[in-house]
């Protein structure tokens, strides 16, 4: 089939809320012509089926603000195509589609990826036991729920005790899907303390720290999970659905086609502050970088992203380059993951893979403290937000910037900031 070829200014990959929030930032400026690709059916990304409320304003739900973002990217005068998937890069500023109406070539003069995360299915966290079916994650759970109104089971096990899990709990009961548990391996879950409340007394569901899936049982359906203690014991929960819930990954597939070097931490891009990769044009935002933050964050983080394609077109953008910034164990990874000397960023992102108490995150570079901090309770799998006015003071021609955990020997007992 022969491929049609065009051109834009600014073509969007992903039509979630960073992705809207670019186009839309875009369009307002007058930059030509913006063009979201989004490979669903329907624009808005997941708030589409999180039925639960507190998107902006309390009362608003998942769906109402994904129609809400893409009515203002529409207003802007943001094109925005459904059912089109960016199957590779033709050049580094050119991607092939395929979508409706056939095969198409489209060159830009910026590209932004906003294609998101997604949880890692059971196949991929190596879970040992039968093939059967009922096993879902959440996407997949609020899919058949929200939008399709199937039947997902009576009883189920929700792997997964985090802010993600409560959602997922949510939707069960909405399919009048009773919840035997909640089960973690880590040894205190993350979720917030009112939703562990609601979770154990508000709908009856126990909180199982510490218990790690050592098998699912079942032919053709599941008919439990059989769970690995601290102490070694081996216990079996009866249910026919398992949902698996978190464990998110970035989905960078387009990204490491085109040659975008990706962070060894985040598993997504690796960007700056302006939210450049290290291809000249491409640009990356969302949750393709940190997998996973809410979506007003990722909204805010588009228009943000915005700016700095704007800054990149007219020529008025920080120079490229900058020193790496590193997370330092018990860090994961930090997002952005380099830094723009002289150029404030708004904020970063964190992950640590252990609980801390009372920590103190401090900023180096080549010796010399940029930044201190003292963050609020720190869980594996809950954002950790860093202040970023100090990229300022960072030395352009210095080595890495290096983010490391200290504690109250430090001397860190006033302001949380510095």
């Amino acid at each position: 089939m022969r491929r049609r070829q065009r051109g834009v200014d600014v073509v969007v990959v992903g039509a979630g809320p960073a992705g809207l929030a670019v186009a839309r930032g875009l369009a307002e400026h007058g930059v030509g012509v913006v063009e979201v690709l989004e490979r669903e059916a329907v624009a808005g990304g997941v708030p589409r089926h999180c039925h639960h409320r507190g998107f902006g304003r309390w009362g608003v739900t998942g769906p109402q603000y994904a129609a809400r973002t893409v009515e203002a990217a529409l207003g802007s005068g943001a094109r925005v195509r459904t059912g089109v998937t960016a199957t590779g890069w033709a050049g580094p500023l050119t991607l092939d589609t395929t979508g409706p109406h056939g095969l198409e070539r489209i060159a830009a003069r910026a590209v932004v990826l906003a294609t998101g995360a997604r949880e890692r299915p059971r196949s991929a966290r190596l879970v040992p036991g039968t093939r059967p079916a009922g096993v879902l994650t959440t996407g997949e759970l609020q899919q058949a729920v929200h939008l399709h109104g199937q039947r997902v089971g009576t009883r189920a096990v929700v792997v997964g005790a985090e802010p993600v899990s409560y959602a997922a709990l949510s939707a069960l009961r909405r399919a009048g899907v009773t919840v035997a548990a909640l089960t973690t391996d880590q040894p205190r879950h993350q979720l917030g303390r009112a939703s562990a409340a609601m979770a154990r007394i508000g709908h009856g569901v126990p909180v199982l720290t510490g218990a790690t899936v050592a098998e699912l049982l079942g032919r053709g359906r599941v008919s439990g999970v059989r769970l690995r203690h601290r102490d070694g014991r081996l216990t079996t929960v009866d249910c026919d659905t398992v949902v698996f819930t978190g464990d998110f990954v970035p989905d960078h597939e387009l990204a490491r086609r085109g040659g975008v070097a990706l962070d060894p931490g985040t598993r997504g891009p690796a960007v700056d502050g302006a939210f450049r990769t290290g291809v000249e044009g491409v640009f990356a935002v969302g949750n393709v970088l940190h997998a996973v933050e809410p979506a007003l964050w990722a909204a805010r983080e588009g228009a943000l992203a915005a700016d700095a394609v704007r800054g990149f077109l007219d020529g008025s953008g920080p120079a490229p380059g900058g020193p790496a910034i590193e997370a330092v164990a018990p860090l994961r990874w930090v997002a952005p993951n380099r830094a723009v000397p002289r150029v404030p960023v708004e904020g970063f992102v964190l992950r640590t893979s252990e609980a801390l108490t009372r920590p103190v995150l401090v900023v180096t570079q080549d010796g010399r403290r940029l930044h201190r901090q003292v963050p609020r309770g720190v869980l594996p799998n809950r954002t950790l937000h860093l202040a970023g006015h100090w990229t300022g003071k960072v030395d352009a021609t210095g080595g890495p910037v290096r983010i490391t955990v200290g504690g109250l020997r430090d001397g860190i007992f006033g302001a949380a900031t510095e």
